[in-house]
Parts: C-alpha cells; sequence; structure tokens
C-alpha cells in the first residue's frame, strides 16, 4: 500500500463508535492508516509511543498510536515531545505518500511542520464550544483552516459556520450502518441482562453523557411519569457523576459496546435525544439519530437545530422543547401506527450510508490532490519559463 493517512483524533479509538471509526475502517482499504490519540500521562522518565492493531471486518488493519508522556510536563513540552514521536513513526515517509487528517486542531502544534500530499479536517463538532477546552483551540482551528486543502463538516449548521472559512468547504453528514441497526427491529432480539427486568414503557439514549444532556429535563419527565423507565448507555465525561438525576426510574447503565447497541435499542419504546439547548449543541448533528430510525423505533427530541432541519420538519422525529411536550411527544408516538412513519423514514435512509459518505470525502480528496498537483505544475513551468530556481 503505498499511501499512509496520519489521522490526529481527540477521540480515543476504544471510545464510543462514531465518525472517526466509521471512517477510518473504510479509509483502511485504500491507505494504510495510523491513528494518533491524544497522550497519556504517567510515572515514566521518558516520552514514548506504544501502538497496537485494532482488526477491522472487510478492510485493513488500522494502527493506533497513543503517546505517553511524563507527568508534569508544560504545554511546549508537550507539543515537542508529541513532535518528536511523530517525527519518529514518520521517518520514512514522503510527502507523496502522506495524508493528513485532523478531528482536533490541536495537533497543528506538533505537525505544522509535516510535508504531506494532502490535508484533511473533518470538522465533526464545533470543539471550543464544549465544556473545557484546550488553550489555543481557536487558533490552531484558524490555521488549520486556512492550510487544510480540504474541510469536510458533520452537518449543514457546521457548514454554515465553516463555508466562508476556507474556499473547499464540503458538508459530508455522518450516516448510519443499517445492517447493523436494523437488527433492532427484529421481535426476536433478546433483551439484555441488565435491562430486562426494567418496566415498560422504556424511553432510551445510547452516547456520550456529558455537558450537552439536559439533566433537569430528564428528571422532570422521570417525576411525571415513574411508570416508565429511561435508560441511558454511555460513559460519563465532563461532569460529576454525583450530579446525575437519581430516581427509581432511571437507570444509568454504562458504555455498552457498539455490537450490542441493537439489542438494547430493539427493546425501547421510544429513542430520546435530551439534549440542552445552548452553545455545545448548537452545531451538533447526533449520529444516533438515523441509528435510532434505522432501528425502527420512534424518536423525541429537544429542538438541537440540525436534527429540527433534518428530521424534525419531515415529521422522521418528534421535537419537544420542555418537560411537559417531552412526556406528551413520548406518549403520543407510543400511541402512533409505525408503518406509515417508518415507510417515510425508511424512504430517508435510503438516501444515507457511512460507504456513501465516503465515497464523497474521498472524491473530493481526490479532486482536492489533483489541483494541488495541477498548481505545482503550474507553479514550476512559469518558473521554468522565467529561468527561476525553486
Amino acid at each position: 500500500m503505498s499511501r499512509t493517512l496520519a489521522c490526529f483524533s481527540h477521540l480515543r479509538w476504544n471510545f464510543v463508535y462514531q465518525r472517526p471509526q466509521h471512517l477510518m475502517t473504510r479509509a483502511a482499504a485504500h491507505e494504510s492508516i495510523a491513528y494518533f490519540e491524544e497522550p497519556v500521562f504517567s510515572e515514566i522518565e521518558a516520552p514514548r509511543l506504544d501502538h497496537r492493531i485494532e482488526h477491522c471486518n472487510n478492510s485493513n488493519d488500522i494502527t493506533v498510536l497513543v503517546p505517553q508522556l511524563p507527568h508534569g510536563l508544560d504545554r511546549e513540552l508537550v507539543a515537542g515531545a508529541q513532535r518528536q514521536l511523530v517525527d519518529e513513526w514518520l521517518k520514512d515517509k514522503t510527502a507523496q505518500d502522506l495524508t493528513l487528517w485532523y478531528y482536533t486542531p490541536m495537533a497543528r502544534a506538533f505537525t505544522d511542520h509535516i510535508a504531506a500530499s494532502l490535508i484533511v479536517y473533518d470538522c465533526m463538532d464545533e470543539l471550543a464550544a464544549f465544556a473545557f477546552p484546550p488553550a489555543g483551540l481557536r487558533e490552531h482551528e484558524r490555521e488549520l483552516l486556512s492550510i487544510a486543502d480540504v474541510v469536510f463538516t458533520g452537518g449543514p449548521s457546521l457548514f454554515r459556520s465553516k463555508r466562508g472559512l476556507n474556499p473547499n468547504v464540503i458538508e459530508a453528514p455522518s450516516s448510519i450502518d443499517r445492517d447493523h441497526f436494523t437488527q433492532a427491529r427484529s421481535r426476536q432480539t433478546p433483551d439484555p441482562l441488565d435491562q430486562a427486568d426494567l418496566i415498560r414503557p422504556r424511553l432510551g439514549f445510547f452516547g456520550v453523557i456529558d455537558e450537552r444532556m439536559d439533566l433537569e429535563l430528564v428528571d422532570a419527565v422521570a417525576a411525571m411519569r415513574p411508570q416508565w423507565s429511561l435508560v441511558f448507555l454511555g460513559p460519563v465525561v465532563k461532569i460529576d457523576p454525583a450530579k446525575l438525576p437519581r430516581r427509581n426510574n432511571i437507570h444509568w447503565l454504562g458504555q455498552k459496546p457498539y455490537g450490542g447497541l441493537p439489542q438494547y435499542l430493539a427493546n425501547w419504546d421510544v429513542a430520546i435525544m435530551p439534549f440542552a439547548i445552548n452553545e455545545a449543541t448548537r452545531f451538533i448533528s447526533p449520529t444516533k439519530t438515523p441509528e435510532y430510525l434505522s432501528g425502527g423505533v420512534p424518536v423525541v427530541s429537544t429542538p438541537v437545530p440540525d436534527v429540527q432541519q433534518v428530521y424534525g420538519r419531515s415529521g422522521f422525529v418528534e421535537i419537544a422543547a420542555t418537560p411537559d411536550a417531552f412526556v406528551s411527544k413520548a406518549e403520543a408516538v407510543m400511541r402512533r401506527e409505525r408503518a406509515p412513519w417508518l415507510a417515510g423514514v425508511d424512504a430517508h435512509l435510503a438516501t444515507l450510508s457511512w460507504d456513501r459518505t465516503f465515497g464523497i470525502m474521498r472524491d473530493a480528496m481526490q479532486s482536492a490532490r489533483d489541483s494541488r498537483n495541477s498548481n505545482a505544475a503550474v507553479m514550476a513551468r512559469t518558473a521554468s519559463e522565467q529561468n527561476i530556481h525553486v
């Protein structure tokens, strides 16, 4: 395989399985993938780069690399240590062989010197709007936007936000693995043991549980309908677990493997997205929306702009801004005949797939690479005509 794609991500490979994993496993069919995670700090004397191989179905393996750094390094030393580790890993790669793919602009602090055939920014979230953004994030993103050959965005809100900041911004919406989540439509799908005894109806959520969740709304809905079970699957990050609402009918079941999510989804009556409406959710385009719908489960969401625009106006997802409305919408979708609704949902989902999204991205990358090569050829010819050495 002649090319290497070095991906720099703020998300760990074995965290929640989402956009980076879906896209990198598809990219691995065409290029050698080196997936650089953020550093881990421990009681070691010298920096080192740990790596492991992740095996992907129907694709080539992916190398996941984790910088291990000593405690106590300041920001400049952290960047310098990572620069050295990345350089060592990429020492045999030439610019013609290498694509730099960024999920985190912070990686520019230690990769801005690397020559590559293509620079890609896959902007899946407005990271600067999340809680506790790292110092310098906005500055590094401005620099990345100024030099990227192509910028992808995960939804329409991000596209509108970024399209004036780079001449080649393309909306590449997050999509679905339909074969995986349609397993939830089978009535024979077994109920997972830690959910089997929960009373019905069940309202469920899977994903990261963080500052984007409206915990007051969750608590209010649970209080209004104590006979309902509210089920939450996923890691709790950036918020104190002690602040999660605790009621007999709220069940925080923790993170589950991606492969097991259809089993939980199959045994929910409503899938929910109780996101807070704030700066952190202004630009999100939750992958779980089409995943829930692929499972054939009705969905109720707060008015997240992308959800409202893409799924709310069509009636595929019910939108509710208050606890009273959330309860009312949930009761309505549980009474609704599913067949007509599901026919419309399936027609929409037929236009979505991770393969299609990656195909759009791959074509755009090749066009950007061709454009860069063409510009270089023009510059070389002009210099030659003017007898200028470049």
